[in-house]
């Protein structure tokens, strides 16, 4: 360890590696803290029995950025991994994202048309602008696929009924008329071959590196080691909670080995129901095609956030959109400081927009990124 670096970087999940990366290119030094016993934050995995375990839920890279897709593969060699979940009702089973498959099987229909028809009049129910989150859902795909595939799956989610949620919750649902299970319309998809941490490993090569090691309990000295500091945590946190906690929705997993070499026959399930207490289950093996004699799979929980458990999915209410703009207000006072990252920013963020994100952040901050 040093006595000194360019830059300090607080959390090593995918925005303060990106931007660690591209400033050593530039030949500055950084020091790299987490608080978890492991890099990579988020899409840590790690090998169980020859299976790379997303450890903090389903991590699937797909983007339309071509320079992002470029840029990613530098690190790994990714398969061609199509996300194509299946979602469960009790013991009927639906293909997802809503697609002529999923309708020919809720009303033995064969043909775009039907599926438009059945669709249309059960819209009609709702009349004027969606007050709640129930009404929305209706207004966009009716009420069959409302009550099977949305409802007990959102309330899970969210931990409160669809009717007392916002109608800004389901801005859009996918619908397609095509027999198409291809969850997302983004042009690159796939798994990183040997998992997710391997890359962020790459990426933070020739910085020093602090586990297990909480910045937020010794700022002052941290500050002191660094010309300028990168922080990927919670913005509330940073300040202290002076203004008033964010809330934030949490995930707890639940991951067992089986002796058996398939379980579900797909990587991603969804229970739809509210007789399942999980929103879903992964079997990670098929991530990456795996043909073990066993399986490791992991049942997801949504939960409320407490102080202590790891926040997931920002709530973007009104109260916690305005409360972080002034904490946002704050953060720019902070004339050492970059705020980054989901936790940073209090913003949902896919992989990509991750990557592009700090990229943007380490172009601005370093005077450009090299291509190399």
């Amino acid at each position: 360890m040093k006595d000194h670096y360019d830059y300090l970087i607080v959390g090593t999940g995918l925005y303060g590696a990106v931007f660690a990366y591209e400033a050593m290119k530039k030949g500055k030094t950084c020091l790299c803290l987490d608080k978890r016993a492991h890099v990579a934050g988020n899409i840590y995995t790690e090998n169980v029995s020859g299976i790379n375990v997303h450890v903090y839920g389903a991590h699937i890279f797909h983007t339309s950025n071509k320079f992002v897709w470029d840029y990613i593969r530098r690190f790994a060699e990714f398969n061609r991994y199509t996300n194509s979940p299946v979602a469960r009702y009790k013991n009927e089973l639906y293909n997802l994202p809503f697609n002529m498959n999923t309708f020919s099987k809720m009303w033995d229909i064969v043909t775009p048309d039907e599926a438009h028809a059945i669709i249309e009049k059960q819209r009609s129910e709702i009349s004027g602008e969606p007050k709640n989150l129930e009404e929305q859902a209706i207004s966009l795909v009716g009420r069959d696929i409302y009550e099977k595939l949305v409802k007990d799956y959102t309330e899970k989610q969210w931990g409160r009924p669809c009717t007392e949620l916002p109608a800004f919750i389901i801005r859009r649902l996918p619908v397609r008329f095509t027999y198409d299970n291809n969850y997302f319309n983004d042009s690159f998809q796939g798994i990183p071959i040997g998992g997710y941490t391997q890359i962020i490993e790459k990426m933070l090569d020739g910085a020093d590196i602090m586990l297990n090691t909480d910045y937020l309990d010794d700022k002052q000295r941290f500050d002191a080691l660094a010309d300028r500091v990168v922080y990927t945590g919670a913005i509330d946190a940073y300040f202290g909670y002076t203004l008033g906690n964010l809330e934030y929705r949490s995930v707890r997993f639940e991951t067992e080995e089986l002796d058996t070499p398939n379980f579900q026959g797909n990587a991603v399930v969804n229970y739809t129901d509210k007789e399942h207490p999980y929103t879903r289950i992964i079997e990670h093996k098929f991530f990456e095609f795996g043909t073990q004699p066993t399986t490791v799979i992991s049942k997801e929980y949504s939960a409320e956030w407490q102080p202590g458990d790891e926040p997931y999915y920002p709530v973007n209410n009104e109260r916690n959109s305005s409360l972080y703009l002034r904490y946002k207000q704050l953060a720019d006072g902070e004339s050492k400081t970059i705020f980054g990252g989901r936790l940073g920013e209090y913003k949902y963020y896919d992989m990509d927009k991750v990557i592009a994100a700090a990229l943007d952040a380490a172009g601005r901050e370093l005077g450009g990124i090299s291509e190399q």
